[in-house]
Order: C-alpha cells, then structure tokens, then sequence
C-alpha cells in the first residue's frame, strides 16, 4: 500500500482553489492562454516536488487540457504525462484520453491506441463525445467496441 499524500497548508490550499476557480471561469469564456497561466501559478505554489501533491493531478490535468484546446498536442502530451504519475493519475479515464489524442496528434498511434483504450474501459464511449470523432473512429481500427 501506498503512503496517502500529503495535505497541504490551508492558506496555500485556499489560494490554489482561488486561482484554480479563477482558470476555470477563463477556460469557461474560451480564453484557454489565461486559465493556462492562472492554472501554472497555482501549481508554483506548491511545495516541490510538485508531484507528491493531489493538487497537482488536477493542476497538472487542468494545464494539459488547456494546451489541448490550444491545439499544442506536445505539451498536452508532456502535462499529461506528468499527471498521470500524480496521486490518483494512473487510471484516470480523462488523464488517459488527453494522452491517447496528443499522442495520435503526434503520430505516435501504438501509444495512442493504448492510452484511448484505457479511457474507453474507464469511462466508456461518453467520454469521447464532446471531442473530434477521429479519436473514436481511430479506437474503433484497433478495438471492438
């Protein structure tokens, strides 16, 4: 069994929420460059390493999507990456799909394939509905669904 991770000081709890609030309105009104910074200074105000945090996945998680909607599938790849090796990553349906689309975005379709059928198992097909059906349609060459 795993150590539980560490909690993190009120204060520093409380304005990680307010920035993160903050992010979500902007990603809300589209403006996906803001949330991302809003989203990066909130994830600098947690103690190093970053990653022992459960703040972090969904920090980590919160950046990535933006670069997603950004259209930059590199560092959607790279946030994703780190945010599954956060607490509580490894078998996120949602952590999985954004790496299966960056890295079908970036020709990568073994790893593709296998992040997207981890996503499809977790989730099922819902999860894929509100982004471009190549990710589906791409599943469905290597999966029965």
């Amino acid at each position: 069994m795993t150590d539980p991770a560490p909690e993190l000081d009120e204060a520093i709890y409380a304005e990680v929420e307010r920035l993160s609030a903050e992010g979500d309105a902007l990603a809300e009104d589209g403006n996906h460059e803001e949330a991302k910074a809003r989203f990066l200074e909130a994830l600098q105000l947690l103690p190093k390493p970053h990653g022992n945090w459960v703040a972090a996945t969904w920090l980590y998680v919160a950046i990535g999507d933006m670069q997603f909607q950004l259209g930059d599938a590199e560092g959607t790849k790279q946030s994703f990456e780190t945010a599954v090796q956060c607490p509580d990553g490894l078998g996120n349906p949602f952590i999985h799909l954004r790496l299966g689309q960056a890295n079908l975005d970036l020709g990568n379709a073994d790893r593709a394939a296998d992040e997207l059928t981890r996503a499809y198992m977790g989730a099922g097909m819902d999860i894929f509905m509100e982004d471009d059906p190549k990710y589906l349609d791409f599943l469905q060459t290597r999966i029965e669904l």
